[in-house]
């Protein structure tokens, strides 16, 4: 396996015979966690930003040898847009006054993340079906982690309003 490869497959997690998409989300999780525990939220925001812009241009060259579009092993995008939603989930979190805020943004972000992927509602389904190359492929999910990480946070605020009464 070549370097692009174990990039676009997010070091081979793409490979997975069953739900690629979903062992690549689980993979991304942790080393977004480890990041962002050990280096911070401006660290994980600038790894998100580098893996995009590069995830785009390196996509748009493994789809130009192969000739297919958006090839399911590719799952750095999964890791991207996972990053995203756990960024948004995780600074609501840090703001929350009940004791396990943090654990359930984690688990919010991967749960809210895949189902705008999988879902694919509105401008992100428009996104998967009409831009082609890098920019599609990408684009999908990272509005997907944004929106994910929009529901998340507003799943993390109704329970703190709950907590409070």
């Amino acid at each position: 396996m070549n370097l692009q490869k174990l990039f676009l497959t997010f070091f081979g997690s793409g490979l997975s015979p069953k739900s690629p998409g979903t062992i690549g989300t689980l993979c991304a999780l942790p080393v977004g966690l480890v990041v962002l525990y050990y280096l911070g939220m401006e660290a994980l925001f600038m790894l998100t930003l580098a893996t995009t812009v590069i995830g785009i241009f390196e996509i748009n060259k493994y789809e130009k040898e192969t000739g297919v579009h958006d090839q399911q092993h590719i799952v750095i995008d999964e890791a991207v847009g996972m990053w995203l939603c756990l960024m948004i989930a995780y600074s609501t979190a840090t703001a929350m006054v009940y004791v396990y805020a943090e654990i359930l943004a984690v688990i919010l972000s991967f749960a809210t993340f895949r189902l705008f992927d999988i879902w694919k509602p509105s401008t992100i389904g428009w996104i998967d079906r009409e831009l082609k190359g890098g920019m599609g492929v990408m684009l999908d999910d990272v509005l997907a982690g944004f929106a994910g990480g929009l529901l998340a946070s507003l799943i993390l605020m109704g329970a703190n309003k709950l907590v409070l009464i």
